[in-house]
């Protein structure tokens, strides 16, 4: 009872009384305070020197977790650099030596995780740093891919190749500067050293290929991705040589783009010692010198390690290696000896294995032609390895690819059961092209006897392909061309080389060839040709292939047209040289396509670019014979503006070298070119338009295309300006091949009969045509010319209509204002030479018949006739006439106020003609 009440008192409840309020508690808290902002200026602010990301880390933050122990941090510091950097791509340039040097710290990374990010992340800044950017910080990125490649982890060791793989993308030659130690660790990869008993007096060590099973791939496997790398590498060495090969057709195949810049010549100025041609040997590629002494190159002063493979010495040692293991590789990858060889089927992945060891191997052969000593290394090479070769690279050619194994229905193979087809033909023929190719490096004329029998198979092989009619694409008909090229130098007799162009012409006449194949075969034939040319002429045998080849390159150009431009020009290029060293049957050829290729309409001269267009107007030169219809289309493309007038000027001048009028010492070749034809063709380009066209152009009436006077029977069609000035640029040249003819007298004859013919008589004639006509009068005409009544009234008609033209012209016609200079200077000096054309167009103004409004621009014209210098003399002995027709304008303008223009008419006659001064002064009229 006593320890019940106890605890009673411990937890006494406290009674209130009614009215009195709450104690406080001790433990109450005070809610009377107050607040205020606390306001921190500086660390509110946001850091705008180092940006972040979403995590708020900085790129310093970033690279200072790259050294953290966890794998997990590590990795998003590399997931946070990339996003980071692909939103503010300027701290790239800011922290490139950090982001280098952390980056490819982690190559060699225990977690997997890690170093996928970092290749994901170099991969990202390869696209974002130039070479330039990079260099000074690779020697440190290509030390920690070197580091990752011989590293004891597989896993390492396998992602090293990905970290390559970019490399080799974006810094080729960045890479291949440190060839000699990669080079190494590709061995490495794949082999390990042994000391051989044969060799421990010598102390060398020897490689042989290396089995892990660890991998997560089979050995054959890894020994396929090492290869493809290392082809790689090798390819970009190769391609980062400065020097280019003269092997078969090694030069389309490095760079098939590659052409020779032609030397624009201007003759005109040639002839007035303003252009001086160079000529260079070789088409100025590359100058051949004839000197026993040789400059030495720059690398010849380094050390043998930093010359990588341009040394010979580190050449052979690296083959010398690597050959072996190939050789090995291929080994395990080719089929077996017991194996029945049913066209040698390989397995896929076999196969690209030995595509990979082969590709090599003649990416190797290619850097041993770099050398200076290319014969002693042939030799060097042909002494080590033909005999393996040989053994086994030929012993199972030609090689096909496995597919599958289809088992058909027990009727539809009686004959042979459990059958196995080959689809794809592309693989295994890239294989033995690649093959062919180095077996033929390896022979020559001089062993031809030796090897006569592999020769065979590889010629046997070559030939079938060619022939056989499959679709092959570039890069397969890029290597069978140039291992049929090698096989025509090793054996140069027709007997041999015959039924091997006949091959290749099988397949260029195949329908609907790639472009890339089409210029490939055209660059073969021109090759071939140019090499059968070059003999003398006493051995000499024309393939008859070669000559049809050639027979039919007029017509596919004809056949071609716009549809590529750039297969026409290679077209072009190829009759061009041909035709320039006379060859008869490619002559004969463009003879009778030349009327389709230089049809004004349709023809490929009109539908190809400009450059195109000069070198068919350079064809035009070696045609053997210019009819009249190939000279009437010649007209029409020179009139019709598809080309330009600088090179239909071109084209007249070079018809002019064909004519017997070009001053020729020796004979011109007979029935080339008619003169009657020439003479066409000259006339009909200078008028400028066909009968065709002047007849529609008669059924034409008032403005904006006709000017019109009453005082002209001649009507004026207005043509537009490019048309105008085309026209009259080939007018000049014509002039100036009518000026060469020696008879001028005759000429001028043929002149005015054709244009008494064909224009007198026409209502409406272009101004462009009337213009023409007057600049080759005033070029022509001489004394002992004699010109008829009709030319006379015909020229001044032309030569009143085209002034009323000029003087009405508006100021706000910018168009037919830059005509005015040109037409005006061709009527002055046509009057000024012709007193008697003077005189007819000032009997022709018959004030009397025209409008009061036409008044002024009479008036206007007289002034200016009397204050030209050039026509004084002239309208002073038609002073009469002057003066009459001043005073038919005063008769017409009696009873009224006399205007402004007249007062001026009175002054300038005043001056100019009734005092009759004796000596013109040097005025000339400004209109």
């Amino acid at each position: 009872m006593t320890k019940k009440r106890k605890h009673q008192e411990d937890f006494q409840k406290v009674k209130f009384k009614v009215g009195k309020k709450k104690p406080k508690l001790e433990n109450a808290t005070d809610t009377t305070f107050r607040t205020k902002a606390i306001q921190i200026p500086e660390q509110l602010k946001e850091d705008g020197v180092l940006p972040t990301q979403n995590r708020k880390l900085n790129i310093k933050d970033l690279l200072s977790q790259m050294h953290h122990y966890s794998p997990g941090v590590k990795h998003n510091a590399l997931l946070g650099l990339k996003e980071l950097l692909s939103q503010y791509p300027v701290l790239i340039d800011a922290h490139l030596s950090n982001i280098i040097s952390e980056v490819a710290a982690v190559f060699t990374d225990k977690d997997s995780g890690v170093r996928r990010a970092a290749v994901h992340l170099l991969q990202f800044l390869a696209s974002k740093i130039r070479a330039e950017q990079i260099t000074p910080f690779f020697p440190l990125v290509s030390a920690h891919l070197s580091s990752a490649m011989t590293h004891i982890s597989e896993g390492i060791q396998e992602d090293s190749l990905k970290v390559l793989d970019v490399l080799l993308e974006a810094y080729p030659a960045l890479l291949t500067d440190r060839s000699v130690i990669l080079l190494k660790n590709f061995v490495e990869l794949i082999s390990h050293q042994q000391l051989s008993k044969r060799l421990k007096s010598r102390d060398k060590l020897s490689w042989m290929l290396s089995v892990n099973p660890n991998r997560r791939v089979t050995s054959q496997q890894w020994r396929l991705n090492v290869l493809t790398r290392l082809k790689k590498f090798l390819q970009a060495v190769v391609d980062g040589s400065s020097e280019t090969e003269d092997e078969g057709l090694q030069e389309q195949k490095d760079s098939p783009r590659s052409v020779r810049n032609p030397i624009c010549i201007s003759w005109k100025l040639h002839a007035n010692n303003q252009q001086h041609i160079q000529l260079f040997e070789n088409g100025g590629l590359r100058p051949k010198i004839n000197s026993s002494f040789r400059l030495r190159s720059l690398t010849s002063v380094m050390d043998s390690a930093e010359k990588g493979l341009s040394s010979a010495e580190n050449l052979k040692g690296f083959i010398e290696i690597i050959v072996p293991l190939l050789i090995e590789c291929w080994i395990e990858a080719s089929p077996a000896q017991s194996a029945p060889i049913l066209g040698n089927l390989l397995e896929s992945e076999s196969q690209q294995l030995m595509q990979q060891v082969l590709s090599i191997i003649h990416l190797l052969w290619k850097l041993t032609k770099r050398h200076d000593e290319t014969y002693k290394m042939e030799l060097w090479l042909r002494m080590n390895y033909l005999v393996d070769f040989k053994h086994h690279f030929m012993r199972h050619f030609p090689y096909s690819v496995q597919e599958t194994v289809k088992h058909k229905k027990k009727e539809s193979f009686k004959g042979s059961k459990n059958c196995m087809t080959s689809s794809n033909n592309i693989d295994h023929l890239l294989l033995n092209l690649t093959l062919c190719d180095i077996m033929v490096s390896l022979a020559s004329t001089s062993t031809l006897q030796t090897d006569s029998g592999w020769l065979d198979m590889i010629r046997k092989f070559v030939t079938d392909t060619l022939q056989d009619g499959s679709k092959l694409n570039s890069k397969q008909v890029n290597r069978l061309l140039g291992v049929t090229w090698r096989l025509m130098q090793i054996q140069q007799n027709k007997v041999a080389t015959e039924p091997l162009i006949k091959a290749v012409y099988t397949l260029y006449q195949q329908r609907n060839l790639l472009f890339p194949v089409r210029t490939l075969l055209l660059k073969f034939f021109s090759r071939v040709y140019q090499k059968e040319d070059l003999r003398s002429q006493r051995i000499r045998s024309r393939s008859k292939v070669l000559s049809r080849w050639l027979a039919g390159l007029p017509q596919q150009l004809a056949l071609l047209g716009l549809r590529n431009p750039e297969l026409s020009n290679q077209l072009i290029d190829i009759i061009h040289s041909a035709a320039s060293r006379s060859n008869k049957e490619l002559l004969q050829s463009l003879q009778a396509t030349a009327a389709r290729i230089y049809d004004p309409l349709e023809g490929t001269l009109v539908l190809l670019p400009a450059e195109a267009q000069r070198r068919l107007v350079q064809l035009v030169y070696f045609l053997p014979c210019l009819p009249a219809s190939l000279l009437a289309c010649l007209s029409r493309c020179c009139i019709m503006g598809r080309m330009s007038s600088d090179l239909a000027a071109t084209l007249i001048g070079i018809l002019h070298m064909r004519s017997s009028f070009a001053g020729w010492k020796c004979q011109v070749q007979e029935n080339s070119m008619n003169d009657v034809d020439y003479f066409s063709f000259l006339f009909s380009t200078l008028i400028g338009f066909s009968r065709e066209e002047l007849t529609s152009l008669q059924g034409i009436r008032g403005k904006p295309h006709i000017s019109q006077t009453q005082l002209s029977p001649i009507r004026l069609y207005l043509t537009d300006l490019d048309q105008f000035l085309h026209h009259w640029a080939v007018t000049e040249m014509i002039c100036h091949s009518l000026s060469t003819i020696p008879s001028q007298s005759q000429c001028f004859d043929i002149l005015q009969t054709g244009i008494c013919k064909y224009l007198v008589g026409l209502v409406v004639i272009p101004d462009s045509t009337a213009g023409s006509v007057l600049c080759a009068i005033n070029k022509l005409l001489d004394q002992a010319c004699i010109m008829s009544e009709n030319l006379h009234k015909f020229l001044a008609s032309c030569c009143y209509s085209l002034l009323y033209f000029l003087l009405t012209l508006d100021k706000e016609d910018a168009e037919h204002l830059q005509k005015r200079d040109m037409l005006w200077g061709s009527c002055i000096s046509a009057l000024a030479l012709l007193p008697r054309l003077l005189r007819l167009m000032l009997q022709s103004l018959q004030v009397s018949r025209i409008c009061r409004e036409e008044l002024p621009i009479v008036a206007q014209l007289l002034r200016l006739l009397m204050q030209h210098g050039q026509l004084r003399s002239h309208m002073i002995t038609n002073e009469f006439l002057v003066q009459q027709i001043i005073k038919d304008i005063m008769t017409l303008k009696s009873g009224e106020v006399q205007e402004q223009w007249l007062t001026d008419l009175h002054y300038c006659f005043n001056i100019y003609l009734a005092s009759h001064p004796q000596t013109p002064g040097p005025i000339n009229a400004v209109y």
